[in-house]
């Protein structure tokens, strides 16, 4: 019986003492990892983003060459008269692109990135 209950407050004093959970110092590591990895990480996906921003551009830019080629052939205008809101009345391009077009304007039958 003796060995019993020194057994049992053996076992309730190691339980005791055995922490639970992470300590501050855990923690705090694991937040700083986590901090210098975004740290390293931040840049390179804004440097991304604006890659494939500027992608993005290009390939519309070549849709809206496209277009225009086109249309030109379509109507023989040979670089005369062509505006992007003449090409959407006849059917050469959807509202969506008439509407993100504004950025851009037809030079002589070539598309070029407006300068305002």
């Amino acid at each position: 019986m003796k060995n019993r209950i020194k057994k049992h407050f053996l076992d309730i004093i190691t339980k005791a003492e055995k922490p639970q959970g992470f300590t501050l110092i855990e923690m705090v590591v694991v937040i700083a990892i986590i901090v210098m990895l975004l740290i390293i990480i931040a840049p390179n996906l804004t440097k991304q983003k604006e890659s494939a921003s500027e992608r993005t551009d290009d390939a519309f830019k070549t849709t809206l060459q496209t277009q225009v080629n086109l249309y030109e052939d379509d109507k023989d205008r040979n670089g005369k008269e062509i505006n992007f809101k003449n090409m959407f009345d006849d059917g050469y391009l959807t509202k969506k692109q008439l509407d993100k077009a504004k950025n851009y304007v037809v030079s002589n039958g070539v598309v070029e990135k407006n300068s305002n």
